[in-house]
């Protein structure tokens, strides 16, 4: 199963991870179930799931935390998003219809979340054209919003 299919419980994580030979933990569910909580349009970083996890009282090691998230993009589970700072940010992977990108202002770090169909189908062609399977998609375009061109000024 993939994200792609479906969305993720904490009894299917842990049916995927069981398969891989690793274990559901209480840290990884945690983990998980933060994602899922997200509102629409909001993306973490290892850093900024660390100190939400701490005012909840949480106590996940930022390590345990980078180990994690890094193991749950690779399985599909959430998405590594590489917007306009210098690491990395995270959000569930979410299946079709909700799969989107994301345009980013490299000058007031607004990020602002889109669909589009094309795109996906587009990679499907290219994918299919080289053997590959398609597991995630996303289009990030880099720019200066209206604001951030006002404040050049």
């Amino acid at each position: 199963m993939t994200s792609a299919e479906t969305t993720y419980s904490p009894e299917s994580l842990k049916a995927e991870l069981n398969s891989k030979g690793c274990r559901m933990t209480p840290q990884r569910e945690v983990i998980l179930s933060t994602f899922q909580n997200l509102p629409e349009g909001e993306h973490l970083s290892a850093e900024d799931l660390y100190e939400r996890l701490k005012q909840q009282g949480e106590n996940i090691s930022l390590s345990t935390i980078y180990r994690t998230v890094k193991m749950m993009a690779r399985m599909g589970i959430l998405r590594e998003l590489e917007l306009t700072e210098d690491h990395k940010h995270y959000e569930i992977n979410q299946p079709k219809p909700h799969h989107h990108h994301h345009l980013v202002c490299v000058k007031t770090n607004r990020v602002i979340e889109f669909k589009n169909d094309q795109i996906l189908t587009i990679s499907k062609k290219v994918a299919d054209k080289y053997g590959f399977s398609v597991l995630d998609c996303q289009l990030t375009i880099i720019g200066v919003s209206p604001e951030g061109q006002r404040s050049i000024l």
